[in-house]
């Protein structure tokens, strides 16, 4: 089976979270965090800078990793390393995507998000879970 290595962006602003839904493909109208294949010889965070660019066209900021998904899809293994982060510039611009959706927290599970983006999903619930216990 082959493994396909991708970055994806959890960005967020004012308390949301950015979801995209896919606009073309076998995961067609699926809703993910945009993001794209690494290239040869790209770190992690200049991939997901030169993704979002190209998918969404604006600039953002790689924070934090949140976390590295493994996901056995049927005909290929996805590594998905997953970062928070923040627009720094532009408006976005839906290049790829058929649609977005700022989601609050109680809204993430509002959309039907891929497999290997419903781990993310639930990772980041207890992350900000975390969060608000600390404050």
């Amino acid at each position: 089976m082959k493994t396909i290595e991708v970055v994806a962006a959890i960005i967020h602003d004012n308390g949301k979270i950015l979801a995209t839904q896919r606009g073309y493909g076998e995961f067609k109208d699926g809703w993910e965090f945009p993001g794209g294949k690494m290239q040869p010889g790209e770190t992690p965070e200049e991939a997901i800078i030169r993704e979002i660019k190209e998918e969404l066209r604006v600039t953002i900021k790689p924070e934090k990793l949140l976390m590295t998904v493994e996901y056995d899809y049927p005909t290929f293994h996805l590594t998905m390393h997953c970062f928070f982060s923040v627009i720094t510039a532009g408006t976005i611009e839906l290049v790829e995507h058929e649609a977005m959706a700022w989601l609050e927290e109680s809204q993430l599970e509002s959309v039907s998000w891929l497999p290997a983006d419903i781990e993310v999903v639930r990772e980041l619930q207890r992350h900000l879970a975390a969060r608000r216990t600390l404050y």
